[in-house]
């Protein structure tokens, strides 16, 4: 006979699991956020979100702010009940938390190729008022398929490329061409293009951007003037960002705006010239502490490439001229102290600006929102890691 003891010992053991606790609650002192943490100013970011929908406003531009800068449903919330007609989201997955959470006008800021893709495309098109770029034949066929097989239909932009050099038709004549196939296609709305430069947003100079802004407004203008002659109707034209903003409402071309970093701000637009047209404030910080202390020079913080991204450089600190961050590795962020009494204490927490903030935000779970030295809430960044 099987002694019970025996035969128990072979049943599973009730599992034990230790949840982490979140980094801060509502109402807790800064000084009590758990660290790595990333934190939202909402002083100076509220500020930021209402400079740039008066912007938009005055010009008489729609604001679609990008969601791929924060991924945090609260965020975008935040943006459409100032004014926003809607968000953008570069991938299909990353749209939808923003879905689940409410939002309900969302262009999907990219192309979309596959048979899952589609699917979920298809899927959420048919909860929400969806576009979609295109700028292949091809794909223009399978997206409208994709649609009839769910009984779904998108609105769809065909996306120029005006200079970055990624995706995008080539000339006027192409996007005549696709824009009169998208017209007979079941499923699909042909609503007008995507005119997006990145690689302007950081152009230092205000005079380089302006002019850089200014050829590529020519360049849709060809497009524009193309789809007229040839009798098709283009009722959005979307694109520009947080760097040439001030010129994209003012260019007479742009129907709405996707900027999306003006939120937040980061050292690399810290870095470029602003002028006396724009002024945002840096809202996004990451909170760290010093864990180590080893000469009198150097302290190390509890932070590294898991929490931060570099390729745009190291984060920095503000308000502590005679500190610098000099290495980031996995875990550790490195600082170099100019004097011993400029080497913060074991156990201090200090604010960094992260140089990137999209890549940053991808890295994190939740974001701290802190209004003067209380915390108010902690968000969600649902969409985190949802690049598919």
């Amino acid at each position: 006979m099987v002694e019970v003891k025996q035969a128990q010992a072979h049943e599973p053991e009730a599992a034990t699991t230790t949840l982490l606790p979140p980094a801060a609650h509502p109402g807790d002192a800064c000084s009590l956020v758990d660290t790595p943490a990333l934190l939202l100013d909402l002083d100076a970011f509220e500020d930021n979100l209402r400079t740039m929908q008066v912007l938009a406003e005055r010009h008489g531009v729609a604001l679609r702010p990008h969601a791929k800068a924060h991924r945090c449903p609260e965020v975008a919330l935040r943006q459409v009940a100032l004014g926003a007609v809607g968000i953008c989201c570069q991938k299909v997955s990353e749209a939808l938390p923003f879905v689940a959470a409410g939002l309900r006008d969302i262009h999907i800021s990219n192309e979309v190729v596959g048979a899952a893709k589609l699917r979920l495309l298809a899927e959420l098109a048919r909860r929400a008022r969806l576009t979609v770029c295109v700028d292949d034949a091809q794909a223009a066929q399978a997206l409208s398929e994709a649609m009839l097989e769910h009984k779904a239909s998108i609105g769809v932009l065909i996306e120029i490329d005006v200079g970055q050099k990624r995706c995008g038709v080539q000339t006027p004549e192409a996007t005549v061409e696709l824009a009169s196939m998208l017209q007979s296609l079941p499923g699909l709305s042909f609503l007008g293009v995507q005119a997006y430069h990145g690689g302007l947003q950081h152009k230092r100079s205000l005079d380089q951007r302006q002019k850089a802004c200014d050829k590529a407004a020519r360049l849709v203008r060809r497009h524009l003037d193309a789809l007229k002659l040839a009798g098709i109707p283009c009722s959005i034209v979307t694109g520009g960002g947080t760097g040439t903003a001030v010129f994209d409402v003012a260019s007479g071309v742009y129907t709405e705006i996707q900027a999306g970093s003006y939120a937040f701000m980061d050292t690399d637009y810290g870095s470029i010239d602003w002028g006396e047209a724009l002024a945002f404030r840096h809202s996004l910080f990451l909170l760290g502490t010093v864990m180590s202390t080893p000469t009198a020079d150097r302290a190390v913080l509890d932070f590294g490439l898991k929490s931060t991204s570099t390729e745009s450089g190291a984060p920095e600190l503000l308000g502590h001229d005679g500190l610098r961050c000099v290495a980031v590795h996995d875990e550790h962020c490195i600082l170099h102290a100019a004097s011993p009494s400029d080497r913060p204490a074991l156990g201090q927490k200090l604010r960094l600006v992260p140089s990137h903030c999209d890549p940053t935000f991808n890295l994190h779970d939740s974001l701290v929102a802190i209004r003067g030295d209380k915390v108010e809430g902690v968000w969600p960044i649902s969409a985190r890691g949802l690049s598919r």
